[in-house]
C-alpha cells in the first residue's frame, strides 16, 4: 500500500478495551439484587402439539419453589416479540404461554425457585399431556394448500395494513413491479434464471439472553436486561402484564453481544410475571442450547431471473423470495422487504419485479440478524451478476463498474420498497 492511512492498515486500540480487561463494565448478572430467585423454562419436546393438560402440583410442592406459571394461570395477550416501533410490522401471533406449541423448544411453563438447581428439578416435575400434531418444516410445503396450519388461533392478527394469511401459513407478503418485465426480458440478448438458498445461522453472543425483574417499593417493576431495545422491552412487557408503561423501569447495562438476537423481547415477560407472582426479584439466563433455539437468521430461497444486452447493459430483473420465519413472524415482513429494497438498487435495473412470501414453519423462530435480509439478497444477486457477466462474455468486475448506481442517481426500487419510505424519491448521496 503506497499511501499511509491513519486507520486503514494500522493497529487501532479498542475504545473500551482497558475497562473490559479490568472488569469495569457491569453486565446484567453482575447486578443481581439480594434475595433473587432463579427461573427456568419448560420447553416443548414436540414441533407441533396442543397442550391438553398441565399438572404443576408436584413442582409447586417442592421446597424452595415460589411460583409456576403457564397458559392456565396468566392472561392471554397477543403481541409480537419483535423490538420494532409501534404499530409493529410483525404480526401479533405470540403470547407468554399458549395452549399450543409450534417448535421444539417453544415455551410451556416457567418456574421461580430459591436456586437454579431447585428450579431445574421443579421443571422436571411438571406433567404435561400433549396431542401431537403433524408438523411442516419446509417453507414452500407450508404454503401449499392442505399443509398443517401452524397459527389457527382466531386472535392472531396483523396490526398494520399488510398481507397476513395465517390459515395459509403466510406470515407476510411483499411485492412490487416497475415496468414490463416480460417485454424487457424478451428483448435481452441473455436471460439467466437460477435458484439460491441461504441457511440458518445463530448469533452466538458470548452472553446469552438474561434478565431479572425486581419489584420496587412504590409498586413499579424494574427490569434489568441484556437487550438492544430497552424502550421496546418496556412497552411490550407492559402489554404482557396489562399494566401502564409507567409501571415499568427498564435498565440496559453493558451487553455481551447481541447482533440482532437481542432486538427481541424473549424472556423479560417471564421474569416480570414471576416477579409479580412472588413479590421477589427473579433472574433468568438461557443456557447455550436454549440460546441456539432463541432466534436465528431467516433462511431463504431466492429465484432470480435477469437479462442483459451483449454490450453489458442491464435489461430487467425479477426476484422471488420464500423466507422461513419459523414458528412466529418476528421481523418477518421487514427482513423480507430488505432482501429486495437494500439490494436491487445497487445496479441500474430499468425494469424490476420483486416478491417475497414469508412462511410459517414448525422450526425455531427467525428474527433480526446483522444485515437484516440484505445479506441473503446480496449473496444471490452477486452470484447471479457473476454468472450473467460470464454468459455475455464480460469480466464480472467490468460488468459491475458499468452498471452500479452512482452518486446523484436514483432507483425505481426506492419508490416501491422500503420501511416507511415507499413513494419517496431518493437519490444516492455517497457510494463510498
Amino acid at each position: 500500500m503506497s499511501r499511509k492511512f491513519r486507520v486503514v492498515g494500522q493497529p487501532v486500540n479498542k475504545v473500551d478495551g482497558i475497562a473490559l480487561a479490568r472488569g469495569g463494565p457491569m453486565f446484567c448478572e453482575d447486578m443481581l439484587p439480594r434475595g433473587c430467585l432463579w427461573a427456568r423454562i419448560l420447553a416443548s419436546p414436540h414441533a407441533h402439539a396442543r397442550i391438553l393438560s398441565i399438572d404443576a402440583t408436584e413442582a409447586e410442592k417442592l421446597p424452595g419453589v415460589h411460583a409456576v406459571i403457564h397458559h392456565g394461570n396468566i392472561p392471554r395477550v397477543m403481541r409480537t416479540t419483535a423490538g420494532q416501533g409501534a404499530p409493529e410490522p410483525s404480526p401479533y401471533d405470540f403470547t407468554t404461554f399458549d395452549s399450543k406449541v409450534r417448535f421444539v423448544g417453544d415455551r410451556v411453563a416457567a418456574v421461580a425457585a430459591e436456586t437454579p438447581q431447585i428450579a431445574e428439578k421443579a421443571i422436571g416435575l411438571i406433567r404435561v399431556e400433549y396431542e401431537v400434531l403433524d408438523p411442516v418444516f419446509d417453507p414452500e410445503e407450508a404454503l401449499h394448500e392442505g399443509a398443517p396450519v401452524i397459527h389457527d388461533e382466531p386472535d392472531a392478527r396483523a396490526v398494520i395494513p399488510t398481507v397476513y394469511e395465517p390459515r395459509r401459513n403466510l406470515a407476510a407478503q411483499v411485492q412490487m413491479q416497475v415496468g414490463d418485465i416480460e417485454a424487457a426480458l424478451s428483448e435481452a440478448d441473455v436471460v439467466l434464471e437460477a435458484d439460491y438458498s441461504t441457511h440458518y445461522a445463530q448469533h452466538v453472543p458470548i452472553e446469552p439472553h438474561c434478565a431479572y425483574a425486581e419489584p420496587l417499593p412504590d409498586g413499579r417493576l424494574r427490569i434489568v436486561t441484556s437487550t438492544q431495545v430497552p424502550f421496546h422491552v418496556r412497552r411490550i412487557v407492559a402489554q404482557a402484564l396489562q399494566e401502564p408503561v409507567r409501571n415499568l423501569q427498564v435498565v440496559k447495562p453493558r451487553i455481551g453481544g447481541g447482533f440482532g438476537t437481542k432486538q427481541e423481547v424473549l424472556i423479560e415477560d417471564v421474569v416480570a410475571w414471576l416477579a409479580r407472582k412472588t413479590g421477589r426479584p427473579v433472574f433468568l439466563r438461557l443456557n447455550r442450547r436454549e440460546e441456539f433455539l432463541s432466534r436465528t437468521r431467516h433462511p431463504m430461497r431466492i429465484r432470480l431471473r435477469a437479462g442483459a444486452k451483449k454490450d453489458g447493459t442491464l435489461s430487467a430483473i425479477d426476484m422471488k423470495v420464500v423466507s422461513n420465519t419459523g414458528a412466529y413472524g418476528s421481523h418477518g415482513l421487514t427482513v423480507a422487504c430488505n432482501t429486495g429494497s437494500k439490494v436491487l438498487p445497487l445496479y441500474r435495473w430499468p425494469k424490476v419485479a420483486f416478491r417475497a412470501d414469508v412462511a410459517y414453519t414448525n422450526l425455531p423462530v427467525a428474527g433480526a440478524y446483522r444485515g437484516y435480509g440484505a445479506t441473503q439478497g446480496a449473496f444471490a444477486l452477486e452470484v447471479h451478476m457473476d454468472e450473467l457477466a460470464r454468459a455475455i462474455g464480460i469480466d464480472p468486475l467490468e460488468f459491475r463498474l458499468r452498471n452500479h448506481i452512482r452518486k446523484g442517481e436514483t432507483s425505481p426500487v426506492f419508490q416501491a420498497l422500503g420501511e416507511g419510505t415507499e413513494g419517496t424519491a431518493q437519490t444516492i448521496g455517497s457510494t463510498g
